[in-house]
């Protein structure tokens, strides 16, 4: 029987705790590095996130969140059967660029006024039409909540997906608490919000151009 290796068990339970919350079934991806483990996880709203703590958990492997936090909360040390066909998705880079800095209180009044738009507008529609609330999820979801220049280069779009991630995730640390700020931050076609108690990232959407059929070359 395997051991999760992991001794940073508050800061894994309480990573844990939030993911299941927003996604009973998701997998957790634990990935060591010297005497470390980078936890992974995939939110409903199509952002990755992830958390290091304490402990040299397996090298590369793939479990049930739910099940690694009973195991956490039983003080039990067992790795939870292996669910590596239920990870689908990239990782950024290991390389990235911080581009800008902002603070956990911008990044909360963010999250919050996206919530209350998204209880507003399914409470009493748009211009007096009702407006289904997924439909309004996406929409707030999509856009863009912030956008930084940094010197020499051209603009960072960071989506509402990745302010949502970093505060229901609980990375931006207690209101009200002295923190430092949360740093923006570029790696190839990713773009991430590295908060204090954990990062959330996002990949760029490739633009496509559509051509006309007549300007095919087999047209």
């Amino acid at each position: 029987m395997s051991s999760h290796g992991l001794t940073g068990v508050p800061d894994a339970g309480a990573f844990l705790a939030r993911l299941t919350r927003l996604d009973p079934g998701a997998p957790v991806r634990l990935r060591a590095s010297g005497g470390r483990t980078a936890l992974w996880a995939h939110l409903p709203w199509d952002v990755l996130v992830t958390r290091e703590v304490a402990g040299r958990g397996p090298d590369d492997a793939t479990v049930s969140a739910a099940e690694l936090l009973a195991v956490l909360a039983e003080g039990g040390d067992r790795l939870p059967s292996l669910r590596d066909a239920q990870w689908r998705w990239p990782l950024p880079p290991p390389a990235s660029e911080t581009v800008e800095t902002v603070s956990a209180a911008e990044l909360t009044r963010l999250a919050a006024a996206a919530a209350g738009t998204l209880r507003e507008v399914s409470t009493g529609g748009l211009a007096g039409r009702a407006v289904g609330q997924r439909a309004v999820r996406d929409a707030l979801l999509d856009h863009v909540a912030l956008v930084v220049t940094p010197a020499g280069g051209g603009p960072v779009e960071v989506s509402q997906r990745l302010v949502q991630a970093v505060s229901r995730m609980g990375f931006l640390g207690p209101r009200g608490a002295e923190v430092p700020d949360t740093r923006v931050r570029v790696a190839g076609r990713w773009v991430g919000l590295s908060a204090p108690y954990g990062v959330a990232w996002l990949q760029a959407v490739s633009k496509l151009t559509v051509m006309p059929i007549g300007g095919h070359p087999k047209g």
